[in-house]
């Protein structure tokens, strides 16, 4: 059966997508997309997409043209030709001059009664490609809904960096009015505020790091939709919680899974079978061909003439509908083809058929051994991004603390600016770990939802 695509349940894909016929119409000034809404557009809209559905096109075209081939070849012939010069006059055989006026026409028909089963191999082999074209299309809508989601989730995560960086802007920003009091009432040296200062700026320029961070992300999820950079485009925010206990399938009941349900897998084991079809197509011409052919023919020309059979003058030239009649002709036959040499090419071609076939079935170990990798290291990736998750969440509450304290300090007189500037470019830092920790765990998550054939979605 047909895989129903990245987004799960056939039933689903069907919600979706009358749900995306309905707000097509909505993506434009001002609209906020979500992930879906993403996915959804690149799939209706991704050339790379539109020709894989081109070649679904050209499989079914193949797939009825086999199964056309069964039947019998028919095709009719009329000519008319005119000449004139001399000819042989049949009724007393003299050549003089005069013009010739000729029509012929035929029916022609031949069938293949029996060639070595080749023909209803090439039916099963063309209906083998078409699914399999069909498995490669979901495989690149499914590759499409994964570069959507690691570019959306981009653009997520330099969104947050940028609000994380202009709130310590901010707060930096009320240290400094806080410092140049103290200065003014001589509590704190100049240089306490010079030092704050410079740490605004360098903030700032973070800020302008990270805007650009983000134009970039945007960009590039831009290009992958296929839409220009000018558009008016924006995503929405989903909560992203993350849950405390790590809760992962086994990388065994993963890989079963997948390797079950994965469309380069379902496509990659119909490719083999495809080889071996084209195996036994080519020994089918080791096998002798039986063919009927069939015929009927008529013609008409203006020199046949009627003759008096007593004088055997001419009296007139026998009428069109006469001689269409009386000239008919019709044949049947049969042929038998046994090869017996042909320059070694019929062996030949067996032998590049079953190296063909052995290479597409190491092209299919190749391909599940390529997917078990993936899912292990997804796997390990999602379990090392957990843990790195919940190490810099408990690095960050020290920072927090230890900024606080710090600040306080500060505040009072017991710190120097260098101190305060430290802390507050260490807490900066954790948040900053904190969240690429925190995007890096979804991401790799979500891979191993797709593995397990869980819809691609922010949603909680």
């Amino acid at each position: 059966m047909k895989k129903a695509g990245i987004f799960g349940k056939p039933i689903t894909a069907i919600v979706f997508a009358v749900l995306m016929i309905l707000s097509i119409g909505s993506f434009g000034q001002g609209r906020i997309w979500t992930l879906e809404d993403c996915v959804y557009y690149a799939i209706e809209n991704n050339i790379q997409i539109k020709q894989t559905e081109l070649g679904i096109k050209n499989s079914e075209i193949n797939m009825l043209e086999g199964k056309m081939n069964l039947l019998p070849n028919l095709n009719g012939s009329a000519n008319y030709s005119y000449s004139w010069g001399r000819v042989l006059d049949r009724s007393n055989y003299v050549y003089i001059n005069r013009e010739t006026k000729q029509s012929n026409f035929g029916l022609d028909a031949n069938v293949l009664l029996w060639g070595g089963f080749q023909n209803l191999n090439t039916i099963k082999k063309n209906k083998i490609d078409f699914m399999s074209s069909q498995f490669a299309a979901d495989k690149m809508k499914d590759d499409i809904s994964l570069l959507i989601a690691q570019a959306y989730l981009s653009v997520l995560f330099n969104k947050e960096l940028l609000d994380v960086a202009r709130k310590q802007a901010l707060i930096t920003q009320q240290q400094v009015d806080r410092t140049n009091k103290l200065v003014e009432a001589g509590t704190l040296a100049r240089g306490s505020l010079l030092e704050v200062q410079a740490q605004l700026a360098r903030e700032e320029i973070t800020i302008i790091n990270y805007e650009n961070s983000l134009g970039l992300a945007y960009l590039d999820l831009l290009q992958i939709l296929d839409l220009p950079s000018n558009s008016d485009f924006d995503i929405d925010i989903p909560e992203l919680d993350i849950e405390l206990a790590l809760k992962l399938m086994p990388v065994s009941e993963v890989y079963e899974f997948a390797v079950m349900n994965q469309p380069d897998i379902k496509s990659g084991e119909l490719n083999v079978e495809s080889a071996y079809k084209s195996v036994a197509i080519a020994k089918g011409r080791l096998s002798p061909t039986i063919s009927m052919a069939g015929g009927w023919s008529t013609n008409y020309s203006n020199q046949y003439f009627k003759y008096d059979p007593i004088t055997g003058q001419i009296i007139g030239k026998i009428p069109f509908d006469d001689q269409f009649k009386d000239n008919q002709s019709s044949y049947l036959g049969f042929s038998l083809n046994i090869p017996i040499f042909n320059g070694y090419q019929v062996s030949s071609n067996i032998s590049r058929a079953k190296v063909a076939a052995a290479n597409e079935d190491y092209n299919f170990q190749l391909t599940k051994n390529t997917l078990r990798k993936n899912i292990e290291m997804a796997y390990n990736d999602a379990q090392s991004g957990f843990k790195t998750y919940v190490a810099t969440e408990k690095s960050l509450k020290s920072f927090e603390e230890s900024y606080r304290y710090t600040e306080q300090k500060f505040n009072v007189g017991m710190a120097n600016s260098v101190d305060y500037n430290l802390s507050k470019s260490q807490l900066t830092a954790a948040e900053s770990e904190l969240l690429r920790a925190k995007y890096d765990y979804i991401f790799k998550s979500k891979i191993l939802d797709f593995y397990m054939g869980v819809p691609i979605t922010l949603k909680n």
